[in-house]
């Protein structure tokens, strides 16, 4: 069986989480169907000193469910690893296993649902229940200054997780939003095959993403005051 550590591991849920009844079952159906397969929560990942947080979606089925690392042995992995590689966040050999040598610094990515949901379509229950699993995390990691969400619902789910506000704060890619404890909220298009594949994201576009959030870990608090707020 494939196992990455966690991160963080006094803020996981426990390997048989039963929070969740529709989850669990589509759990227990492919513990069946794949034995050798991760199938349990996914843990955080990377850097527990981290500045950065990046929060994705959910486990995908034959990625983070069957390898039990985040955003590993999916189409996905490549371009968010490739990336964070580029920018000094990363180093090592990024080979789509737990059992290579990539390791992450100054970063570490939560998903905010930990259990892989069927058709990757996590019910509004589902992502609320799973929430305690984002905030533990967030409130544990006293040095995270930026945290980028991947796609709406992780952008949603991050808001919720640090006090924020949605009316106040919209998705959009690159937009920022000024969080109640004064970290920023970076939004990106989700780093999906799907998305990559419709030219919805770019290796561009999403190395933008990453450019921005080094700039904010150095900005002084002023020169990020423009970004939205999200406490009102």
């Amino acid at each position: 069986m494939l196992f990455a550590p966690s991160a963080l591991p006094d803020t996981e849920p426990p390997r048989d989480c039963p929070l969740c009844p529709r989850l669990v079952a589509f759990r227990e159906e492919l513990r069946a169907e794949h034995p050798g397969w991760w199938n349990s929560p996914v843990p955080a990942f990377g850097d527990p000193d981290a500045w950065l947080a990046i929060s994705g979606l959910a486990p995908g089925k034959h990625g983070a469910n069957r390898t039990g690392r985040v955003f590993t042995g999916d189409h996905a992995g490549v371009l968010l690893y490739d990336t964070l590689l580029k920018f000094g966040l990363a180093s090592g050999t990024y080979a789509a296993t737990p059992e290579d040598d990539i390791a992450l610094h100054g970063a570490i990515i939560i998903n905010s649902v930990r259990c892989l949901p069927p058709q990757n379509k996590p019910t509004p229950e589902e992502i609320r229940t799973c929430r305690p699993f984002l905030e533990a995390p967030l409130a544990t990691l006293s040095n995270v200054r930026v945290v980028v969400a991947l796609g709406a619902i992780a952008h949603q789910s991050a808001v919720k997780a640090m006090g924020g506000r949605l009316p106040k704060a919209k998705f959009g890619h690159l937009a920022e939003h000024r969080m109640p404890d004064g970290r920023i909220l970076l939004d990106s298009y989700h780093c999906s095959r799907y998305n990559q594949n419709t030219g919805v994201l770019t290796t561009e576009m999403f190395e933008a993403v990453f450019a921005r959030a080094l700039q904010l870990r150095h900005a002084p608090d002023s020169a990020t005051a423009t970004a939205e707020e999200a406490t009102t």
